[in-house]
């Protein structure tokens, strides 16, 4: 296919952009007419996927719309009922398809998303904290200028520092980030092992069609998309959740198992997420931690787990497998190219060295985005189907480990062998070690439809 129009599609949707803060800004619109102008003064600032020939920016800004936000910017009701159904009822009402309930039911959500006023999403990115508040000081003036919305909150992440560096760990001490596919016609530095695998064994990039509206999936459809047609048209959908990390309960649960477990517990650690914390893949050395194929782009996604059906290398139900099973359900990996999803955002809260005192009542965690052209075939499906119900894995009703919503009755089975390095080991009584704090289903558009919603020329005919 030939190159995309980056210019045209916001630059969140192409590239991770891997900048170390950001600010996400939840807008409610009083009056249609002046959230108009408001997005007509933001186009001037949206960052579009063009390349950064000379460079990072030193900030970006990006902005997506619920559906009740387009309804509060009077798009016609064609048009808002032509939207894929699980985006017209936000996520709030998708929580038991989701499983959503108990800890993570949207009566314990954080205040801003129990209500339904969170009408837009602007994501504001920056090198440094400094150059972050001035931007954001920026977007407030447009605001204040337009009277074109009201801010109900922000949510500030950041990445992880440890010894002054900017890292890519997540707050229970593993390195993140390795995951997202390969696009037809998107420009990214590929690596082995983030595409689709091809019966020769080789990767090659998805469809454009599981990311962006308008192009051809991998069933060679075009997704279920608004009208008209170029509203749609180099757009997505986005999942925000907000993901708190009960660190303190992570730790005390590995060290409770770690001291059955003749492995150790740094390999009892990876055996549950599928790493070692460094980022090397259990597949590829089931011992020990390996740097040089951790920082390795060629071989750190570079792998499957065919040759692993028993799960004794990579447990079964470890969670990268889990969310990304690659080649384990067999047919070269064919049943899971639609399933997949983008993932963006950031840690929040402050970091706690392995050792230092932990409280899960702080504010940390993951603030999770995925985009993706259908979130009820992409996000939903892994959501559903494979963190809160484990029978794809032959897991049966085993959640996942990481993500699942355990409620202190779960169980994780580590597969081994008859080494004495390896053993087999089965955890119960898995509690919560993640809980979702809210979210909601959001609409990125491309630039040529942020400009038609600001002069009002949406048009289903």
């Amino acid at each position: 296919m030939s190159r995309l129009n980056e210019t045209d599609i916001q630059g969140f949707v192409l590239r991770g952009y891997n900048l170390p803060v950001a600010r996400y800004l939840f807008l409610h619109f009083e009056d249609a007419e002046r959230a108009r102008s408001l997005i007509g003064r933001l186009l001037h600032h949206v960052t579009t996927g063009q390349r950064w020939d000379g460079g990072k920016p030193q900030s970006t800004v990006n902005i997506a719309f619920t559906q009740r936000g387009l309804a509060a910017l009077n798009l016609p009701d064609a048009t808002l009922l032509s939207f894929p159904v699980e985006f017209q009822q936000g996520m709030k009402k998708r929580a038991g398809i989701l499983g959503d309930s108990g800890l993570n039911s949207p009566e314990r959500w954080d205040e801003l998303w129990r209500g339904d006023l969170v009408h837009a999403w602007l994501g504001i990115n920056a090198q440094s904290a400094a150059i972050l508040d001035s931007r954001y000081a920026e977007m407030l003036e447009l605001m204040r200028e337009t009277g074109g919305a009201t801010v109900l909150a922000s949510q500030d992440a950041a990445a992880v520092v440890i010894d002054g560096k900017s890292t890519t760990r997540e707050h229970f001490g593993f390195t993140d980030g390795f995951g997202n596919p390969d696009y037809l016609g998107v420009d990214r530095s590929s690596q082995p092992g983030q595409g689709k695998r091809m019966p020769n064994g080789s990767w090659a990039p998805l469809a454009t069609g599981e990311l962006l509206l308008g192009y051809a999936d991998e069933a060679g459809e075009l997704p279920v998309a608004p009208v008209p047609h170029i509203l749609a048209s180099n757009g997505t959908f986005m999942v925000y959740r907000k993901l708190h990390q009960n660190v303190a309960t992570f730790r005390s649960y590995l060290d409770e198992y770690a001291a059955l477990y003749g492995g150790g517990k740094e390999k009892l650690a990876a055996k549950f997420i599928g790493r070692w914390r460094d980022g090397t893949p259990l597949d590829l050395s089931p011992d020990n931690p390996d740097s040089s194929i951790a920082q390795d782009p060629n071989r750190s996604t570079n792998f499957t787990y065919g040759a692993d059906a028993e799960g004794t290398r990579c447990p079964v139900g470890a969670h990268i497998r889990r969310v990304h099973p690659r080649d384990a359900f067999g047919f070269s990996g064919r049943l899971i190219n639609r399933r997949r999803i983008t993932r963006r955002g950031l840690p929040y809260g402050p970091f706690v060295a392995e050792g230092g005192p932990a409280s899960d009542s702080e504010e940390r965690g993951v603030i999770f985005m995925a985009l993706n052209a259908s979130i009820s075939r992409q996000f939903e499906f892994v959501q559903q189907q494979w963190i809160e119900y484990g029978n794809d894995a032959h897991q049966g009703n085993d959640k996942d480990i990481l993500m699942g919503n355990h409620g202190g009755r779960g169980k994780f089975v580590v597969q081994g062998d008859a080494s004495r390095a390896n053993p087999p080991l089965i955890c119960s009584k898995l509690p919560n070690f993640v809980e979702l704090r809210g979210g909601d289903y959001f609409f990125l558009p491309s630039i040529t439809a942020l400009g038609m919603i600001a002069m009002n020329l949406v048009d289903p005919r």
